[in-house]
């Protein structure tokens, strides 16, 4: 199982200028606990314009999490079939503004997610705040998100009062399943750069030191649906749809 539950590393590099856009994060968002360090602040019109939620029923988010190979993608497709969810993958959104032609942004989001590494939280949580915005939907899977302390920090600043969070849907998973499911994914040409040992040696620890604390916080206030990942997809589902239905859904 998934069982490190280590500090929260709190501090991101940086290293990208962007000439007149470059902005301290602690100048442009004040509330930020940076102290020490200078990250830019990512003022491409594509990501962070401001949005307003213009429906008067706020949007209802499942925040979907575990670790890499946990299936939450394949679960997330039979969420969205049965209870009509949009589903919003952290990670897809970051892969297709690496690949945007012109993005500004596509070589740093490629340097984390190759090394392993989460995405400044500025960008993450914009490009997820866009695609909410733009499906005019109102129940949302945001899966692979929050991934780290920064994350939900930077979350709650940006959309905590946007948006009603009903729980965390955690798929729990052994690690020694999930690195096979990774590799036979890759091998099948997932077209992913991560999906291969050295990448998801890098990505299982950022998994166990940065949202394992992510999930026990969670779950400490009572919020985490605990899903046993490692059966097969139907069987899983099963237990997902139970759990979405004694849920309201």
């Amino acid at each position: 199982m998934w069982r490190a539950f280590a500090r929260v590393p709190r501090a991101l590099e940086c290293g990208l200028g962007v000439g007149q856009q470059q902005l301290t994060l602690t100048q442009h968002f004040p509330h930020s606990k940076a102290r020490n360090f200078c990250r830019t602040s990512y003022l491409s019109k594509h990501i962070l314009q401001p949005i307003i939620m213009t429906s008067s029923v706020k949007p209802k988010v499942v925040f979907v999490l575990g670790g890499p190979g946990a299936g939450k993608g394949t679960q997330c497709s039979k969420i969205v079939n049965r209870f009509l969810f949009t589903h919003l993958s952290a990670g897809d959104l970051l892969r297709e503004e690496r690949s945007r032609e012109g993005s500004e942004f596509g070589s740093l989001i490629e340097d984390y997610i190759r090394n392993g590494k989460i995405v400044p939280v500025e960008i993450t949580c914009s490009l997820l705040e866009n695609a909410m915005k733009n499906s005019g939907k109102s129940l949302f899977l945001i899966d692979g998100f929050p991934r780290n302390q920064d994350n939900l920090d930077g979350w709650n600043r940006q959309m905590s009062d946007k948006v009603d969070v009903q729980f965390v849907l955690f798929f729990d998973c052994d690690e020694e399943v999930c690195v096979k499911r990774c590799l036979i994914r890759g091998q099948g040409g997932s077209g992913r750069s991560d999906d291969n040992l050295e990448s998801l040696k890098k990505r299982i620890q950022t998994y166990n030191n940065d949202s394992m604390p992510i999930i026990k916080y969670f779950d400490d206030a009572g919020q985490v649906k605990r899903i046993d990942a490692s059966p097969d997809a139907d069987q899983v589902f099963r237990e997902v749809e139970r759990t979405f239905m004694t849920s309201g859904f």
